[in-house]
């Protein structure tokens, strides 16, 4: 007769073999339907299979990420990429379309975090401005001004800094600690992870402004070139989180 305990050890292998092949199934099922993730040219291109990523393989940029590293478990990640020494104006708008992203997912955000993978090392000071633009520069579209709008278009550009007058107007009244709060976990990879990243690309380089999807069981699951549309990008995503409902 089989004891609670046996039961208990059956249920839990069975629980990890659907963890480890809920990927696989996604993937199959998008990839025979392709229409549960609409294909436009604006749409990204699904990972087939996924290809697999451990925690390891992601370590803090910062203090800030270090401490918030953990964060990244039982998540879907939206994945935004650096490869190169800077972070240009088609990178920094990226950044910035993927925090929008994560706020048009509404009751589905708490299930997504959003980080940013550096692949070379950079000056504290310059990478510092990157983050500061990704906290604050998304307040100058609120206003509907030509003038902020102008101003949004000119801190775009990586050789236009954030000084401590502009930083004050853009924050106002507001207190200036939970004003510059981030959201935005930083990241360097692993050798592993960059090879597995290019590998991906099949001979095509990972350009400035990427983006990639992550599941929260470490696979990557889509990819989207620069230039991605936000609404397409939201439509895909949906469509895994309701599929998977795990994370």
């Amino acid at each position: 007769m089989i004891n609670k305990q046996q039961k208990k050890n059956q249920l839990l292998i069975v629980a990890i073999f659907g963890l480890t092949i809920i990927p696989f199934l996604i993937a199959w099922g998008l990839e025979k339907y392709p229409k549960l993730v609409k294909g436009t040219t604006n749409s990204g291109q699904l990972i087939i299979p996924p290809v697999t990523t451990e925690r390891t393989d992601f370590t803090g940029f910062d203090s800030f990420s270090s401490k918030n590293i953990a964060e990244l478990a039982g998540h879907w990640l939206i994945v935004n990429v650096i490869p190169e020494t800077g972070c240009n104006e088609v990178c920094l708008d990226a950044l910035l379309k993927s925090k929008q992203l994560r706020l048009m997912l509404n009751k589905e955000l708490p299930r997504t975090r959003r980080i940013v993978i550096v692949f070379k090392d950079s000056a504290s000071a310059e990478a510092h401005q990157w983050w500061l633009k990704d906290t604050l520069l998304s307040r100058l579209h609120r206003t509907k001004n030509p003038a902020d709008d102008a101003l949004f278009l000119r801190l775009l550009l990586e050789e236009n800094k954030l000084d401590n007058a502009l930083i004050e107007k853009l924050i106002g009244n507001e207190d200036k600690e939970f004003a510059l709060n981030s959201d935005l976990i930083r990241v360097k990879p692993s050798t592993e992870l960059v090879k597995k990243m290019t590998d991906i690309r099949q001979g095509k380089a990972i350009s400035n402004g990427m983006l990639f999807l992550i599941d929260p069981l470490g696979n990557l699951m889509m990819q989207y070139d620069s230039g991605f549309n936000t609404y397409k990008v939201k439509e895909d995503l949906m469509h895994l989180l309701k599929i998977s409902q795990i994370g």
